[in-house]
């Protein structure tokens, strides 16, 4: 699949609608969520690094939180963010943008637990998987 960054038209497009997605999002959330939510970086690049692969990320990972959780903030000396790849999102919304925006949403969200302190089957009980 062509990466979004070999269409120059197009990754500025998937940005605009990923961060359009993302602040949607993060308005919907419940309050004592939001505020939290709204501190929390995110970025937005085409797919992992390879010094992320060699770590074992895997190379279709559409997104992924870095940092310390919300629990453990101050203790970790890396600050927490997300970062989502639009390019294996859009790669997975087979691109449909209604389906490439739920999938922002879903790994925006999915990500959130994480810096929250949910593991996977916490995020799986909350279809967020």
């Amino acid at each position: 699949m062509t990466q979004a960054s070999e269409d120059g038209k197009l990754w500025p497009r998937l940005v605009e609608e990923a961060q359009a997605e993302v602040e949607t999002t993060v308005k919907a959330l419940p309050e004592e969520l939001k505020e939290k939510a709204q501190a929390l970086p995110v970025a937005f690049e085409h797919a992992p690094s390879r010094a992320l692969r060699r770590d074992g990320i895997a190379p279709d990972t559409m997104g992924l939180f870095a940092g310390s959780t919300f629990i453990e903030e101050g203790e970790v000396a890396l600050p927490p963010q997300i970062i989502l790849y639009l390019d294996n999102i859009w790669a997975d919304a087979e691109g449909d943008p209604d389906e490439y925006r739920f999938q922002v949403r879903q790994t925006l969200l999915h990500e959130l637990g994480h810096y929250l302190g949910l593991d996977e089957e916490g995020l799986e009980a909350r279809d967020l998987e």
